[in-house]
């Protein structure tokens, strides 16, 4: 495998790229119903929210607020957190929040437009990014033009904000009664799907991106985009979006390979959950049944080394280089299990996804808790608070080992934007460099069960002599005449080298 800017596929000539920051970036996924109480929170007040930490339910509220995530900026620093994305945080009655009901008020159970205030100028403070989610396709059945339609019928100006099929509307009908009597995403009532072909729903939707655009938030990430089949209208949102900010992130959640969608007039990134499944395939092989599993509908089956490597280069080779580096490479979130209990509690294995992702072209994106091994199945359990209240819970192994990927990644820009050469994919073995003007990392993978010594050829190497440094002890590891020395690698680890290519090894 060997993936540059000349061997993924081209830019369009023109084409509007990506910003450079999300290259730098380690993203933070928080779910912020979940995430942390603040000591001022509602839920110390008037509001009788859940236990922090009682079993999660798909309705309960457990009172995570935005001022709770301003309160652990510094341990989201201190692991090396560059970029939050929060789930949705606009007004709403469920506790995800994508039943939306106000697109321009912050929920007052999360602090209300205040609280996101706060939150934003000590972010920015801090060099840190925030992207919000936004849910365009599909609304709460208590946004206000909803609710003036199931008020006034056909005689209320809004019925072509939807597409409705007969009156009275049933909003409190249930998905297996099968009498929904208008659009709603996955034919559930609860969420009535927007006629976005009307150019007046176009023009309130682009209007709420502006809005929080100019409040300062530091770009979107698109729900279900492609269920929005309005021709020319992710277009605008882009236009309206970049021109306000040019640097602000619009990400698409595209959970295939998001063709199309990459091409400079819509996203600048998607969603990458192939590399987590790969990921899954390959490390966590022994966990998985014969047959597989399915994740959100899309295969996950148990992958020999040479397998990965190609469905690696294949996903690498999808899209522009300047794309595949602003792309944000999922391991887990909140629509799937979590990646602990899809590895089958195996710590090890989940150590190696988490190197892989950080090391790997794109933005790794953590989701909450998975650094300290907050497991689950999915939805609700996948949602559960952070454990806060008990810290003896949490794999501090783990966390030191997602601290030291995030350090490496901020030390060493070949890890965030070097080109990407394979050099050995064999038997529990995933071998390959990044390299960026002279500077070269290489990453060794053994994902078997026994200690192994591996000995590499510099495959496309420029210098024929020069050393490397083992980014956790320091050894130094020489290539010579095109061939590194042999390389000791654990089992069920991970050894990284950094250096230049153009440094000869000292005598």
């Amino acid at each position: 495998m060997r993936v540059t800017e000349d061997d993924a596929t081209s830019l369009a000539s023109g084409s509007q790229r990506p910003p450079t920051w999300v290259q730098d970036a380690v993203f933070y996924q928080i779910f912020p119903d979940r995430f942390r109480r603040s000591e001022g929170s509602l839920a110390r007040k008037e509001h009788p929210f859940q236990p922090w930490g009682s079993p999660p339910t798909r309705t309960g509220f457990q009172g995570g607020d935005l001022d709770g995530i301003r309160e652990k900026l510094d341990y989201l620093q201190e692991l090396g957190v560059t970029a939050l994305y929060l789930n949705p945080v606009f007004a709403s009655a469920a506790n995800h929040r994508y039943h939306t009901y106000d697109y321009y008020a912050v929920d007052p159970l999360l602090g209300g437009n205040a609280a996101l205030r706060r939150l934003l100028d000590d972010v920015h403070a801090r060099g840190m990014r925030l992207v919000l989610d936004g849910v365009f396709n599909h609304v709460g059945r208590g946004f206000w033009a909803f609710h003036h339609v199931c008020e006034s019928m056909d005689q209320s100006p809004y019925c072509d904000w939807f597409r409705i099929r007969g009156y009275p509307l049933r909003p409190y009908t249930t998905p297996e009664a099968g009498n929904c009597n208008y659009e709603a995403w996955w034919g559930l009532p609860d969420l009535p799907k927007l006629n976005v072909d009307n150019p007046v729903v176009q023009d309130y939707l682009l209007d709420v991106a502006r809005h929080w655009i100019d409040f300062g938030i530091d770009g979107w990430r698109l729900d279900v985009p492609e269920e929005i089949g309005t021709p020319g209208f992710w277009e605008r949102f882009r236009t309206v979006v970049k021109g306000i900010a040019n640097d602000a992130y619009i990400v698409g959640e595209l959970w295939d390979t998001g063709r199309g969608w990459l091409d400079g007039d819509r996203c600048d990134g998607i969603t990458n959950y192939e590399l987590g499944r790969l990921a899954l395939g390959f490390f966590a092989r022994e966990a998985l049944p014969a047959e597989g599993i399915s994740i959100s509908g899309y295969a996950v089956p148990g992958l020999e080394a040479a397998a990965f490597a190609g469905r690696v280069e294949k996903m690498l080779k999808t899209h522009a280089w300047e794309y595949a580096l602003a792309s944000l490479n999922y391991l887990d979130s909140h629509d799937m299990p979590r990646i602990h209990h899809l590895a089958g509690g195996d710590a090890g294995a989940v150590r190696l996804m988490l190197a892989f992702q950080m090391t790997m072209p794109g933005a790794p994106i953590i989701y909450y808790g998975t650094e300290v091994g907050l497991t689950g199945t999915g939805d609700p359990e996948c949602r559960k608070a952070f454990p806060w209240h008990r810290p003896e819970t949490w794999d501090h192994d783990l966390l030191s080992h997602v601290r030291w990927l995030a350090q490496l990644r901020r030390e060493h820009e070949v890890l965030r934007r070097g080109h990407c050469i394979q050099l050995r994919a064999r038997d529990a073995v995933f071998a390959f460099k990044r390299t960026w003007h002279g500077s070269i990392a290489l990453v060794v993978f053994n994902a078997g069960r026994s200690d192994i010594r591996v000995q590499l050829t510099n495959v496309g190497g420029t210098v024929e002599h020069f050393a490397l440094t083992d980014a956790r002890d320091g050894s130094v590891l020489r290539c010579i005449d095109g061939r590194f020395e042999s390389v000791h690698v654990p089992a069920r680890d991970v050894r990284i080298f950094t250096g230049r290519e153009d440094r000869l090894p000292s005598a």
